[in-house]
């Protein structure tokens, strides 16, 4: 049976204050999330840290990922929980693509 895969755009800001040994290992950890649940990573770019637009908790920048990734739909709930709870991502946001 096939599973459908739905393109989605990935955006995730990563705590600043990681040192350069846990940055690559937070960046890896979103990875697994996404293909252990059944997803791809098609693309993938590291915008490095970067200002935010407003303060969020006591940061004022934040390392940026940018994926376009395909999912499963019945998925997506996982996926964005699992990003909601570490402690590493700052923010989220999974926006699905037009098909």
């Amino acid at each position: 049976m096939e599973v459908l895969l739905r393109e989605y755009e990935l955006a995730v800001v990563i705590r600043p204050d990681l040192g350069e040994e846990e940055l690559p290992e937070a960046l890896e950890r979103v990875r697994r999330l996404v293909t252990s649940r059944g997803g791809e990573i098609v693309k993938e770019d590291q915008w490095g840290k970067r200002r935010l637009a407003y303060p969020i908790g006591k940061h004022l920048e934040g390392n940026y990922l940018i994926s376009e990734v395909k999912l499963p739909p019945e998925r997506i709930k996982d996926i964005e929980s699992g990003l909601h709870i570490s402690e590493e991502v700052l923010r989220h946001i999974l926006i699905r693509k037009d098909d």
